[in-house]
């Protein structure tokens, strides 16, 4: 395009016969520039977070607690059941108890029988005081 067609006077010689044409701002003025940070409030407030986690904490507690009363009553349930058949066991354990008693008295007998004014079954300790053995059986050794 030429300068004339720009500036619409036809016939111009010289730059110096254009006419000024200044840039000016557009009628209104410009908008004004945003200088400021604006940062965009997104997202629930913090209030409406701490409510949030206040409520689900406090709900996983209620259910902690539920678990804890139907564990607690299973505990029972198992311990009630224990106590219940605690005298078959420990009628049992009294059978097998004696049984093995007596197989040790018979061993004792058998294998003390040369040495004199030995009894049989006689603790050695003489405290006064019958003490079943702790546990299983008499004399692992023996058997």
């Amino acid at each position: 395009m030429t300068e004339a067609m720009i500036r619409k006077k036809p016939g111009m010689v010289s730059v110096k016969e254009m006419p000024v044409l200044q840039d000016g701002p557009p009628p209104g003025g410009f908008p004004p520039v945003r200088y400021a940070r604006r940062i965009p409030t997104k997202g629930p407030s913090a209030i409406a977070m701490f409510l949030t986690a206040f409520v689900a904490f406090s709900w996983g507690m209620y259910e902690v607690g539920k678990g804890n009363k139907i564990r607690r009553a299973l505990k029972e349930e198992k311990y009630a059941a224990r106590r219940a058949i605690l005298p078959i066991l420990q009628a049992e354990e009294d059978e097998r108890f004696v049984k093995e008693w007596k197989k040790y008295l018979e061993e004792e007998a058998r294998i003390m029988k040369d040495v004199p004014g030995w009894k049989v079954g006689e603790s050695v300790y003489h405290s006064g005081r019958w003490m079943p053995p702790a546990t299983g059986e008499l004399r692992p050794d023996i058997w």
